[in-house]
């Protein structure tokens, strides 16, 4: 097996199209085309890391968090950074990076944590916006269905968990056509009519190459008129965190202790109580601050995040409870599901979940 087959696995499970600006996604260190002998899963890719790899005969290292995040312009081993990396390319060993691709994946990062938590009913936190496109063209109306068949099979049509939802056959009209730039129909040189409808779909955004490909291949006309439109809906099977409700409302004190036990750890950093039961949870995996207010706006009693400074407590306001059960404890339920995903896809294949535990923060 080659790296690019895993790589498609993840990309079509997380896209990386969905990754924030900011983040650095995808093989970072390697070749798509190197033999993959064994892929070792974990949270971070550390110099260990590469160790626990090699020891365990995975040249590909499957990391949620990107050791390359920032620009290198050095590889002299000043810095854990590059040592990891020199010691990988040393080893050759690749490294693929999933990070918050997985973080607006419905079932990613932040789902994990609800399933941890034992909420249910969730939805997305902060759904993506801009991440749906509208396509539309016209076709002569007996070729409608063919074209529909196939649009659907490239993924149009399919926004989350919902099928065939978004497409549209928008009447019949009359087209003004040449039959040089369409030989298959008509006499050559002459003008005719052919009866058309319009057809609307939407689809994920990440899919417009896959889904501009079925058209031109599926479309009877060599030339194929068509536009594509990015919608502003705010997509709410894609975006980072989620919200959900236990089946039975808690005190602060007893939350606080079940969010001690499901991440274990002795520490909760948290905003003042505020005597009220809490039923509506928000959660964001790692640094979570940004998303406060939306937490308070979707009417959550208690947001779950980490890395909160201190102004950011403030913001609780005496309207919500805050807690910070810190970075690594949020997301470290993170490794065992992309393990989990790719022991499924390759069933006959190494796939090790790292044991080290990579939580540079300790308590005493």
């Amino acid at each position: 097996m080659i790296l690019q087959e895993v790589i498609a696995q993840l990309e079509d499970f997380a896209p990386t199209h969905y990754a924030e600006d900011f983040d650095n996604v995808g093989l970072l260190v390697g070749s798509p085309q190197q033999n993959v002998s064994g892929i070792l899963v974990t949270l971070d890719c550390l110099e260990s890391t590469i160790d626990e790899a090699i020891q365990h005969n995975c040249n590909c290292i499957v990391a949620f968090h990107p050791i390359i995040f920032k620009g290198l312009k050095k590889l002299t081993g000043k810095t854990y950074v590059e040592r990891t990396v020199i010691k990988a390319i040393q080893n050759n060993i690749a490294i693929y990076a999933i990070h918050t691709a997985l973080d607006n994946h419905y079932k990613g990062v932040n789902y994990q944590i609800c399933k941890q938590l034992g909420l249910k009913n969730t939805e997305i936190l902060v759904p993506k916006k801009e991440s749906i496109q509208k396509l539309t063209t016209y076709v002569p109306t007996k070729n409608a269905t063919d074209l529909r068949k196939a649009l659907f099979d490239a993924g149009a049509g399919n926004i989350g968990n919902y099928s065939n939802c978004s497409f549209s056959l928008i009447g019949e009209g009359s087209f003004l056509g040449n039959a040089e730039s369409n030989p298959q129909v008509g006499e050559k040189g002459k003008i005719h009519f052919e009866k058309e409808t319009q057809i609307n779909i939407t689809f994920d955004a990440h899919l417009k190459s896959k889904v501009l490909k079925a058209l031109r291949q599926h479309h009877p006309y060599e030339e194929v008129a068509y536009e594509v439109e990015t919608l502003d809906n705010y997509n709410q099977q894609r975006g980072i965190g989620m919200s959900g409700f236990f089946d039975q409302p808690m005190q602060e004190i007893e939350f606080i202790s079940h969010l001690k036990e499901t991440f274990g750890t002795p520490v909760i950093r948290h905003s003042t109580f505020l005597g009220k039961s809490i039923q509506k949870v928000a959660v964001l995996g790692g640094s979570g601050a940004f998303a406060i207010s939306n937490a308070k706006n979707c009417k959550a009693d208690a947001y779950v995040t980490a890395d909160l400074k201190y102004h950011d407590f403030y913001q609780a306001e005496n309207t919500i409870f805050l807690a910070d059960v810190g970075h690594y404890e949020s997301e470290q339920y993170t490794k065992a599901l992309l393990h989990a995903f790719l022991r499924e896809k390759f069933t006959n294949f190494a796939i090790v979940l790292s044991e080290i535990n990579t939580n540079p923060i300790q308590y005493s």
